[in-house]
């Protein structure tokens, strides 16, 4: 039995699924970083702090920037889902 729990623990170290997870992991680090920067380019846009040529030009960096988001996801044969890490107690990242 206690053989069995350990090897139950014991992570797999197969180079396609450490390539894959490490994929996964850069992946929703940028998803991550993208939703934050949204986040506050929205509150500078509502707060009125852009000119209207920086608020076309954050717009449309920001379309850029989903658009190769979704490329790199094709890449690396990801989802949405699997850019939401389950943090355990904490619960998902995003």
């Amino acid at each position: 039995m206690e053989q069995l729990e350990r090897k139950a623990s014991r992570i797999d170290l197969d180079p396609d699924d450490v390539e894959h997870g490490l994929s996964q992991l850069v992946m929703t680090l940028v998803e991550l970083i993208r939703q934050l920067v949204e986040r506050h380019a929205i509150r500078r846009v509502e707060g009125g702090t852009l000119t209207d040529e920086e608020v076309e030009r954050l717009g449309n960096a920001l379309m850029d920037l989903e658009v190769k988001m979704e490329e790199l996801k094709k890449i690396f044969n990801l989802k949405d889902e699997d850019l939401n890490i389950d943090l355990g107690p904490l619960g998902n990242l995003l």
